[in-house]
């Protein structure tokens, strides 16, 4: 490693440090890689770590046995390169933000005489669109608001229809499809519903007056929907009498490590105005580094298709490669972005508000996941697993073979995240081994979880842990199967019970600890997840099936036809001329008129 470091270039490039196993520790960036890997040791009189760096640095430092290093071009592609290796790689010495959720905008485009408000994720194309957000919880809740409040073009088939419905009976529009109201007058509403997305007094007070109308005339049902709509309305910001007179935009980040966990707090303001506000906490925070945190929490929150930039980010604090990243977000977006941390007035102020808040959501008990530490003691976890993926395949005979991921996230199912896979090795191991890389190929876009559970035996904790290592990724995996009994694993209630097999090997819990419950339940899940899959997949091959046995074509035709082509679906896909080369041209002509019917 010495004699690496003596010989590295001049060039920006990213740097990776790994232990006497082959481990990764810690992913980096710099604009010379000789000078930056050389200011972390002392090379007389002998060769060690340089103590003037940060404990965390010296930890990973005194692991560390190999240095390997990639050139690029310049520094921004240092700092793109090391923030995707550090989210797809997981190094034990960087921390890892889990907050690549992209917030919902409410936009409306403006070339069109009478427009609508509706919501969006990503950009719009049109030079008279305008965004509003974004809002990382209660955007729906209030489109659904001002559709309730003012007699706006309710749907996108209105206008085609040509003539008025039930809500211009019922005075939720104004009839512009039969030219009731004029584009100037509707504009003039256009102009009273921005004000109200910004300012939600009015907003509020309407909806508050609705709902007393409603309880009182004893329609609670819809009283209650219009309380939880004003509910999800008012979380939207934080209590805050800052107001910055020039009606700037701002988006401001703060974040605040803790004992346990650390949170990122972000406050959106539009024209002087808060109107938004999150948060998301994060672990790994023994090693906490604050350059590192803002330098992922902003890469990671401005994506290439983010429908609004501010032209000013305010961070709480300030860090080393502010420049950097503010030069690379303006060269995204073609506008010059600028990153600063005020140290007066009004915007200062909101500096504070962001710190306040981050101090109380540190403060608050983390009831839910109790069982998640629970966990990570028993299985000596490297981290706390909060986010993790369960697997599972399912087939019959080999038919319909297909893999499920599920996701538990922060104590709750993340069902967005869910994942089937068509599979199509023939075996089981094999079958996994698919599973699993084509998982480990996605780690790039969608960052590795904290931990991975399977289904099965030690035969797949092994090819995990195999395919984990070759990819160069840190996660921590455990699988749990039945216990085998005379060399079958009975699945009956009660006749045979799970086993965890682990790194320290294989460890059996008692049917009544809760901790053993919750990995079980996560496996239940998956298994549920990929039968479902599996029996609608089965359910399908069987009609098609069905349908080629009515064309004249038989069972041994049929297996040589999916053993070419893999699935239904490739077999559909395929030209004449290729379904000639598999069987001959009756049965091809057959399949062409089944194809030209459906």
């Amino acid at each position: 490693m010495k004699e690496t470091i003596q010989n590295l270039p001049q060039s920006p490039g990213v740097y990776q440090y790994f232990d006497k196993k082959g481990k990764l520790l810690y992913v980096g960036k710099a604009k010379s890689l000789k000078n930056r890997v050389k200011s972390y040791w002392r090379f007389t009189p002998q060769f060690r770590p340089n103590p003037d760096q940060s404990s965390r640095i010296l930890m990973m430092l005194g692991e560390a046995e190999k240095l390997e290093y990639i050139i690029v071009e310049s520094e921004e592609d240092a700092l793109i390169l090391e923030n995707s290796l550090i989210k797809q790689l997981k190094p034990k010495f960087n921390i890892l933000l889990r907050d690549d959720k992209t917030y919902p905008y409410i936009y409306i485009d403006e070339s069109q005489d009478y427009p609508r408000f509706e919501i969006t994720r990503k950009v719009v194309k049109g030079k008279e669109v305008t965004y509003y957000g974004p809002f990382p919880t209660g955007g729906r809740a209030l489109l659904d608001a001002i559709y309730e409040v003012y007699p706006l073009v309710q749907k996108k088939s209105c206008l085609r229809e040509g003539k008025v419905c039930l809500f211009y009976q019922i005075k939720k529009c104004l009839g512009p499809c039969e030219g009731k109201v004029t584009p100037k007058a509707y504009a003039e509403m256009i102009s009273e519903v921005k004000t109200s997305i910004t300012k939600r007094k009015k907003l509020l007070d309407i909806l508050t007056g609705k709902m007393t109308d409603l309880a009182m005339n004893e329609r609670f049902e819809e009283a209650a929907k219009m309380r939880d709509m004003i509910q999800a309305i008012s979380s939207l910001t934080l209590t805050s009498n800052i107001d910055i007179a020039n009606r700037v935009d701002l988006d401001v980040f703060a974040i605040k490590s803790g004992d346990e966990r650390g949170v990122i707090v972000k406050l959106f303001m539009r024209e002087g105005k808060v109107i938004s506000s999150s948060h998301s906490y994060f672990r790994h925070t023994h090693i906490y580094d604050e350059n590192e945190a803002y330098k992922q929490a902003l890469l990671e929150f401005y994506s290439v298709d983010a429908p609004h930039v501010s032209r000013q980010i305010l961070t709480a604090h300030s860090f080393e490669d502010a420049d950097q990243v503010a030069h690379t977000l303006s060269k995204r977006f073609g506008q010059k972005i600028e990153i600063a941390t005020p140290q007066r007035g009004p915007k200062k102020k909101l500096m504070e508000l962001a710190l306040q808040n981050c101090d109380e959501l540190l403060r608050k008990p983390k009831e839910k996941n109790i069982i998640e530490q629970k966990v990570a003691d028993l299985l000596d976890l490297s981290a706390i697993p909060y986010r993790v993926e369960t697997f599972d395949n399912s087939h019959m005979m080999g038919a319909a073979t297909v893999g499920g991921m599920v996701v538990w996230n922060e104590g709750e199912w993340d069902k967005s995240s869910y994942r089937r896979y068509e599979l199509h090795a023939r075996d089981e191991y094999g079958q996994m081994k698919e599973l699993l890389s084509r998982r480990i190929d996605r780690f790039s876009e969608e960052s590795a979880p904290d931990l991975w559970i399977l289904d099965g035996g030690q035969a797949n904790l092994n090819l995990a842990k195999k395919l984990l290592s070759e990819a160069g990724v840190n996660l921590d995996v455990i699988a749990i199967a039945k216990e085998k009994l005379d060399a079958k694993a009975h699945r009956a209630k009660g006749s045979s019970r799970d086993l965890l097999y682990t790194d320290g090997g294989v460890m059996e819990l008692k049917p009544s600890d809760e901790r053993l419950h919750w990995i079980q339940r996560q496996r239940d899940e998956a298994h549920r997840y990929a039968i479902t899959y599996h029996q609608n997949k089965k359910r399908k091959e069987d009609i098609q099936v069905s349908l080629l046995n009515q064309k004249g074509i038989g069972k041994a035709t049929l297996k040589k036809l999916i053993d070419y082509f893999g699935t239904f679906e490739s077999i559909q896909n395929a030209s004449f001329e290729e379904l000639i080369q598999v069987t001959n041209h009756q049965v091809a002509k057959a399949i062409q008129t089944l194809k030209d019917e459906h």
